[in-house]
């Protein structure tokens, strides 16, 4: 098992029995996205009304050694709290899984007033039920609920609320150290009038449902489409927040890479072609710069394009208490990836997020701009070795599961 400091483990693990810790650093990250958020009223756990579902409403648990496929199963109950401009917000409430009943005219439908989290629960060795940094989703959810004219909320309240919906649901936690309890926090605009508008009422709700390992076979590197005609973000607009909208527009591209033989895009932005993100994931680069220094590199907040992704923060953390390479938050263009290539100096390229932690790129297929044709650049990413990826993963999932 991958050694971890004591002073580390504490500040990204949080027990769902407890609902307490400490998360010193973590908010941090998220401090050049936006202004701080104002504070407004909340609503509150010690407000929390349960009803448990019956045995005819709850679903069979899906056997230990049973495929976990993605967002394809759900627990037995959701978490629920309604807002209205005039009355705020409601009593949170803790139900039996069920449809929602919306006017078809709502805001969401219309104008795309909506957001999401996505964070889990894993089941420990010592059979203990966490959270992975709970308090930076709940800060990113916050930040893009005030960008979307949503109210915001304090964001103990709503993890206390998601604690005790895992704790209500925790045989749906797998019993495993490879698969986890997905959660999906959830805010929409259910104002039933036309119009575009800031939304007078909003729903937020909570799903939870279980995942498997990402990897069944080990790591499979992924090939990228590159191509700068297309674009995920832009300085200014919302690539910093996490809302549906940033979604949509990328699935036809994702489908276009797909018939080139790719798994992702690898997002560009700018004449320079920037690198921004890969498919929905933040992207790091570990190479040998040229002043001859190992260097772990990620595109920078700044600038409003990349999502303060908590798999993010935490590389960024682990990296730099260990301190044995250069770690810098800037912006990587093709051109320099391209010259690390021929030179030899490129070592691995990685995407991370919630879903996988890294996941290894072994291939770009880059559409050059100046000539118009596409070129296959190979990044040696499996062959690295000792390899830093698979440390990562190594160490974080000691992590939520230690």
């Amino acid at each position: 098992m991958v050694r971890i400091s004591s002073s580390l483990l504490k500040n990204i693990s949080r027990f769902v029995s407890t609902g307490t810790g400490k998360f010193g650093p973590s908010r941090t990250a998220l401090g050049n996205v936006n202004a701080p958020v104002p504070e407004e009223a909340t609503f509150y756990h010690k407000d929390l009304v349960i009803t448990q579902a019956t045995p005819s409403q709850m679903k069979p648990k899906p056997a230990a050694d049973a495929p976990l496929k993605f967002g394809h199963q759900y627990a037995d109950h959701m978490a629920e709290i309604e807002w209205t401009l005039e009355g705020g917000w409601e009593r949170p409430r803790i139900a039996p899984l069920h449809n929602l009943s919306l006017h078809p005219g709502a805001k969401v439908l219309h104008y795309a007033i909506e957001l999401f989290e996505g964070m889990k629960a894993y089941r420990g060795v010592d059979n203990k039920i966490r959270l992975f940094r709970p308090d930076m989703n709940m800060e990113r959810m916050r930040r893009t609920a005030h960008r979307a004219c949503l109210p915001t909320f304090d964001a103990e309240e709503l993890i206390k609320v998601i604690s005790d919906l895992v704790k209500l649901d925790q045989e749906w936690v797998p019993h495993s150290t490879t698969s986890s309890l997905y959660i999906r926090p959830t805010f929409i605009g259910t104002d039933e009038t036309l119009g575009v508008g800031y939304s007078k009422a909003g729903l937020l709700y909570v799903l939870t449902g279980p995942a498997g390992k990402y990897y069944e076979t080990g790591f499979q590197p992924v090939s990228l489409l590159a191509d700068s005609e297309f674009v995920r973000a832009f300085p200014g607009g919302v690539g910093g927040y996490k809302m549906g909208c940033n979604y949509a527009p990328t699935i036809l591209i994702g489908k276009m890479a797909g018939e080139m033989g790719c798994q992702q895009v690898l997002w560009l932005y700018d004449d320079d072609e920037k690198l921004t993100e890969v498919g929905t994931m933040n992207i790091f680069v570990y190479w040998i710069n040229e002043q001859g220094e190992r260097e772990l590199v990620t595109p920078p907040l700044e600038e409003g394009l990349i999502l303060p992704g908590v798999t993010r923060q935490s590389l960024l953390d682990l990296a730099r208490e260990w301190n044995e390479f250069k770690v810098s938050e800037r912006f990587i263009t093709m051109g320099e990836v391209r010259k690390a290539i021929k030179e030899g100096r490129m070592m691995e390229m990685f995407g991370a997020g919630t879903a996988c932690i890294v996941s290894p790129v072994g291939n770009i297929v880059y559409k050059n701009r100046i000539k118009g044709v596409y070129e296959d650049l190979h990044i040696p990413t499996m062959e690295n070795s000792p390899n830093l990826m698979q440390r990562y993963y190594e160490t974080i999932t000691d992590i939520q599961v230690s």
